[in-house]
């Protein structure tokens, strides 16, 4: 078998479909309904208006609202880590809830576990902004997204005048729509004044306090086109790769790096060989990359559990292409994609999920998607199996396609054209010159190995794997693993 590596670039998609995209993924992450980003960005943009903030600070107050939870993939394993759960512990933070920090003997502590964290977030969607091309202001609001008024935030400790202004009116709109959707809005109004002074300035929180039955009315009968004119700013009619997307979701599980990339270049692959028009390999690369948007509404535990999965946790698994598909639905210019990518998971013989479509309910590009996410997937490690060997994975793929599960053509096609690779660099990723080996251990850490692992696996010794680390984190401008990894694969290093 032979590996094909292409260099080239990828279909652009407008910024405003993949902001929203990124938007459905963080809401997913950080527990909540798929249209809190939309909402709170609606809120930040007539609260920025109420106070006066010039128009740079109105737009970066939008994109950042949009873009807020765009690092949570990033930091999603230090989170199960330390809270056992990190979509319901997200959830129980926003929420205010009295036991969101965690086992008892933590909750003292908790903010030696959330700063680190909060800076894996910041770097990265603070990253996600640029690659993006949005106003500089947007990602500045993104990289201090946790600092508060009185200092007491993180990951920096800037108060006051050293925070963008932004920061607040975003902290405002997404408490405001927390608060009042689960405790109603005086509820919501006598949270935020008793956080006034502290979390957030005097001024803004008596606005929101002053406003928010009003505002909440409006948003309420706000229709999606209305919203969409109100949050469309000039950058975010832009194109942009869709690759920084399968990266973002990819990152939530350091196993999963290169994934969506991987399953996109074997289904593309594959349609050439079928020689379907350039629509259909287009759709199908597409549909590989954000197939796993659902993937983030999953708890980490679950997916790292070297055992068989209960009937509840079966479940939310089975739900992660029905919430691929929801996605579809609100992202514009990807909702083909989105679709085509929910069907990632079904057979032919209708055992996969999450419809249960068999036989002529499958398209072609259905089957051949669901072929290579299948394929991929078997020659890559798992928490609860080694990777196989290409031609473990061939017989593996062959027997299934035997007994009726996947399409005897498609298999065949994929296992002839051998592991495919598609180098997709973003015009606007930050060059860098890392040498070969440096690029071994980012390959090796951006898996979520530690420098013992990453040494042994190189034959290095420890120190020098720290550091090759530290001399990657300075060339890439970064200070964690998520951001290198991120920035590495924009790069098309990794």
């Amino acid at each position: 078998m032979h590996t094909s590596t292409d260099t080239l670039s990828g279909p652009a998609v407008r910024v405003f479909d993949a902001v929203k995209a990124l938007a459905f993924i963080g809401d997913l992450s950080m527990g909540q309904p798929t249209d809190h980003s939309v909402r709170t960005a609606w809120l930040a943009l007539r609260l920025a208006q109420a106070a006066g903030l010039g128009e740079a600070d109105i737009v970066a107050a939008r994109e950042a609202s949009l873009l807020r939870w765009s690092g949570c993939t990033a930091n999603a394993s230090g989170f199960a880590e330390a809270l056992g759960d990190d979509v319901s512990s997200r959830e129980a933070m926003l929420a205010l809830k009295p036991d969101w920090a965690g086992p008892p003997d933590m909750q003292g502590n908790i903010g030696t576990v959330i700063t680190p964290l909060a800076r894996i977030h910041c770097e990265v969607s603070g990253e996600a902004a640029r690659m993006l091309g949005l106003e500089g202001g947007t990602e500045a609001t993104l990289r201090h997204v946790f600092e508060t008024w009185d200092g007491s935030g993180t990951p920096d400790g800037l108060s006051g005048s050293e925070v963008p202004e932004a920061v607040f009116v975003v902290a405002l709109a997404g408490e405001l729509e927390i608060f009042a959707r689960i405790y109603g809005i005086e509820r919501a109004q006598s949270l935020i004044g008793h956080r006034a002074g502290s979390r957030y300035p005097d001024h803004l929180a008596k606005l929101v306090i002053d406003h928010a039955a009003q505002w909440l009315d409006e948003l309420g009968r706000a229709d999606a086109s209305s919203l969409d004119d109100a949050l469309l700013t000039p950058r975010m009619n832009d194109v942009t790769p869709i690759e920084l997307i399968a990266d973002i979701i990819d990152l939530k599980l350091p196993w999963m790096v290169g994934y969506s990339r991987g399953v996109a270049a074997a289904a593309a692959a594959c349609a050439a060989r079928f020689a379907l028009d350039t629509n259909a390999q287009k759709r199908l690369y597409c549909a590989g990359l954000i197939h796993g948007m659902g993937r983030a509404a999953v708890p980490n535990p679950i997916w790292n559990a070297p055992a068989r999965l209960s009937q509840a946790a079966w479940e939310k698994v089975r739900l992660v292409p029905y919430w691929t598909s929801r996605a579809g639905k609100q992202t514009g210019t990807l909702a083909d994609a989105a679709e085509l990518g929910s069907y990632a998971y079904e057979r032919v013989d209708g055992s996969g999920y999450f419809r249960g479509a068999s036989g002529s309910a499958l398209s072609f590009e259905a089957r051949v998607l669901a072929t290579s996410a299948a394929w991929v997937a078997l020659r890559a490690a798992r928490p609860w199996r080694d990777a196989l060997s290409a031609d473990e994975a061939a017989k593996l793929l062959r027997d299934e396609a035997a007994q009726g599960r996947f399409d005897r053509d498609v298999v065949d096609a994929l296992i002839d054209a051998g592991p495919s690779q598609r180098r997709v660099v973003n015009p606007r990723a930050q060059s860098a010159r890392l040498s070969a080996r440096e690029v071994d251990v980012l390959r090796e850490i951006s898996r979520g190995a530690s420098n013992k692992e990453a040494a042994r696996e190189l034959a290095l010794s420890p120190s020098t794997v720290r550091t090759h680390v530290e001399s990657v984190f300075r060339k890439l401008e970064c200070s964690t693993r998520a951001a290198a990894t991120l920035k590495a694969l924009a790069l098309g290093l990794i």
